[in-house]
């Protein structure tokens, strides 16, 4: 009974570490958030654009889909990004001038040692 605990404990415990990788960052003892849409007071260079595009490779919706969401929002020229654990789609809206499809899909793919794949991106001008 004591080695089956064990071992499901060990099992729950590699689980945990390896299911989800967040990158909150601690400072003096304060969890610091990380800031998931772009302030409104960017300027606008070229033409604002939406890119829709599913993400592979999301385990959690904190851990993985925050964690993304949080990355693309900090990109130059990006208005906002939403990502949505359940249907695995983002969608974010950019300055043209700034961003492109390439650029969001390297940010997208280097997040955690590349095992997030984004796939079927579609990019139109914003209405």
């Amino acid at each position: 009974m004591k080695v089956t605990k064990s071992v499901l404990v060990a099992i729950l415990g590699a689980t945990a570490l390896v299911s989800c990788k967040s990158e909150t960052k601690v400072q003096e003892g304060e969890i610091v958030e990380q800031t998931t849409t772009a302030t409104d007071s960017k300027e606008i260079a070229g033409k604002v654009e939406n890119a829709t595009f599913q993400i592979e490779g999301m385990t959690c919706e904190i851990g993985c889909a925050k964690l993304i969401e949080g990355k693309l929002a900090g990109l130059d020229g990006v208005k906002e990004a939403k990502v949505d654990f359940d249907s695995k789609t983002a969608i974010v809206e950019f300055d043209d001038a700034k961003q492109n499809s390439e650029s969001l899909t390297k940010t997208v793919e280097k997040i955690a040692n590349g095992i997030y794949k984004v796939e079927n991106m579609q990019v139109e001008e914003s209405k």
